[in-house]
């Protein structure tokens, strides 16, 4: 394996041996509290996301077809204008000047066409950018992907872990500075004009190629930044909190209930949410300080973006039973 900027990598997994860690935050977004302990097994991780030439090669061999591919069921958004039920998926589109930032709608266009191999729409194309994280992935698409390669989708608490590379408590996968020594440590927006300006400081706009900067102490790439990675979790708004006695630290935790996860700011779309965790490259300092190991979101199972992939985890045979 190479390691440096515009690396390409191999397919290789991290064994990991599990243990103790302080996973969430009580700094940060009110989601990631409270900072609470927590026990993981063993397990190996990719060192990298999928790339877009490991998930041509699944395509290839089975023909699936992604969730982005396919044409919505009607019955599934009775409020949606019938012109949108046709295969595509979210797109990432730069704003001509400085927007409300509460308002996503502004930079996110549902765009016929998306998917995995076209992940800007129509015209665009992954052919040059083989090893670029996959994008415009559902969940169901990821979970397909796995169950080829004999693996599974890690734990909210197994990829906090992993990301943490060993830095309990540390702000950051690498430490708790932003920037080290002035070093750009992860593939996220450049500048303070999020949606519509970027210096382009660290050379990218979009994603980059896995590896493209350092790994952390695990070994592991893109942790932070570059996409966000689905979890096996549902989504539950906070963590538990922190077990009162040492002997009752949770081990192999796991999220809600799917009926828990359902969005109430949207209750005609009874569809469930897992947690995506590392950021991406449309974080700014200003607006999404997400790209770090703490950080947390909810994703809509069915549905994809140009900013969120995945990895894949594999578990020893004695690594507990309380994983899936």
């Amino acid at each position: 394996m190479r390691r440096g900027s515009g690396a390409v990598l191999d397919a290789t997994a991290v064994s990991l041996p599990g243990g103790a860690f302080t996973m969430g935050s009580d700094t940060h977004y009110p989601e990631e509290a409270p900072a609470h302990p927590v026990r993981v097994d063993g397990f190996s991780i990719d060192a990298t996301t999928v790339t877009n030439r490991q998930f041509a090669a699944f395509v290839r061999d089975t023909r699936y077809v992604t969730v982005a591919e396919r044409p919505p069921d009607p019955q599934d958004y009775p409020d949606a204008d019938p012109a949108n039920l046709v295969p595509g998926s979210l797109v990432f589109t730069q704003t001509p000047g400085p927007v409300d930032l509460r308002h996503l709608s502004q930079w996110w266009t549902w765009t016929a066409g998306a998917c995995w191999s076209a992940p800007e729409g129509p015209g665009s194309s992954v052919k040059r950018r083989p090893d670029h994280p996959v994008v415009q992935v559902a969940l169901e698409d990821c979970e397909a992907y796995a169950a080829w390669a004999g693996a599974t989708l890690p734990t909210e608490a197994e990829w906090e872990y992993a990301a943490r590379g060993g830095l309990d408590g540390a702000a950051y996968t690498w430490g708790d500075e932003a920037r080290p020594d002035g070093r750009i440590m992860a593939n996220t927006w450049d500048g303070p004009d999020f949606p519509w300006r970027s210096t382009r400081e660290s050379g990218f706009v979009g994603t980059a190629p896995v590896g493209s900067f350092p790994p952390n102490g695990y070994g592991l790439f893109d942790m932070a930044g570059n996409v966000w990675e689905w979890t096996a979790d549902w989504w539950v708004s906070r963590h538990p909190d922190a077990a009162e006695k040492p002997c009752c630290v949770p081990t192999n935790p796991r999220g809600g209930p799917v009926e828990a996860s359902y969005d109430p700011a949207q209750p005609q779309f009874r569809i469930g949410r897992r947690v995506v965790k590392g950021g991406s490259h449309l974080c700014a300092d200003t607006y999404c300080l997400r790209y770090r190991p703490a950080a947390r979101r909810p994703q809509m199972v069915d549905t994809g973006t140009s900013h969120l992939g995945f990895r894949c985890v594999r578990r020893t045979p004695s690594g507990g039973g309380t994983h899936e």
